[in-house]
């Protein structure tokens, strides 16, 4: 099982890991891509003003471009340690077990504007890019990953559970058998409906539910009723699509 979560605009500082390496994360395959715009974006950095514009900062967060120019000298941490917010507060990765985090390896990557898609342990540094930036020197990033990133994910063996953010399934279609997931809530008129405040924090404690549990789901009923056992309320909403009940 692999199970796809979104990035976050923030990212913790430092870290105990060494400078960048490539060749520690994981889908290497992907590696070229992650290097031209690693490269373009310490090039931008040499122009704050450019770099605010281009990544849709204010002067405020200049700071963002300092972290981009040191990119390729910054230290390293593990990728679910370095994205923070609402839904890595909820994902909780301070309580796994030594276990859990290998679990947590093997089952849990995180899309990335820089890096394509990264495992839940590969070292990375700080930095700023989004998912809807286009860069000078290369365009538009959704345009410069979706044919690379694409093939990768399709490739992608057992079952895959989709809780990227509109901004970035925009990167790459999944096979049709991938699951996708929506947060909703009952409304006054029994409607289902689309949760925005609470969409990151349960699929936080989903993704902490997927990555935790001891067992092995390789179909959706499988993968229902390991969170349901968990205390969360899912329902099917197609051969695919599950939705994930919340309390209001």
């Amino acid at each position: 099982m692999l199970v796809l979560l979104p990035p976050s605009e923030t990212k913790a500082d430092g870290g105990r890991g060494g400078a960048l390496d490539l060749g520690a994360l994981s889908f290497p395959e992907l590696n070229s891509t992650r290097a031209k715009l690693a490269d373009a974006l310490v090039e931008l950095a040499a122009d704050v003003p450019a770099s605010i514009a281009a990544l849709g900062l204010t002067e405020r967060q200049a700071g963002e471009v300092t972290r981009n120019a040191q990119l390729w000298a910054s230290p390293t941490m593990p990728a679910l340690r370095r994205y923070t917010g609402v839904l890595y507060d909820a994902l909780d990765v301070k309580s796994f077990t030594r276990a859990g985090l290998e679990k947590a390896h093997r089952r849990l990557a995180v899309t990335s504007s820089l890096f394509g898609v990264v495992s839940a342990t590969d070292p990375i540094p700080a930095y700023r890019l989004s998912g809807g930036n286009s860069l000078p020197s290369l365009g538009t990033v959704r345009g410069l990953w979706k044919p690379v990133l694409e093939p990768v994910l399709q490739a992608v063996e057992g079952l895959v559970v989709d809780l990227r953010s509109g901004t970035y399934s925009a990167f790459a279609k999944l096979r049709p058998d991938a699951v996708t997931v929506r947060v909703v809530t009952e409304n006054a008129r029994g409607e289902r409906v689309t949760v925005s405040h609470f969409n990151k924090a349960y699929k936080g404690r989903l993704a902490h539910v997927l990555a935790a549990t001891r067992a092995e789901p390789s179909t959706v009923d499988q993968l229902v009723k390991v969170i349901t056992k968990a205390g969360l309320v899912v329902e099917r909403a197609g051969e695919h699509a599950l939705e994930l009940v919340t309390e209001g």
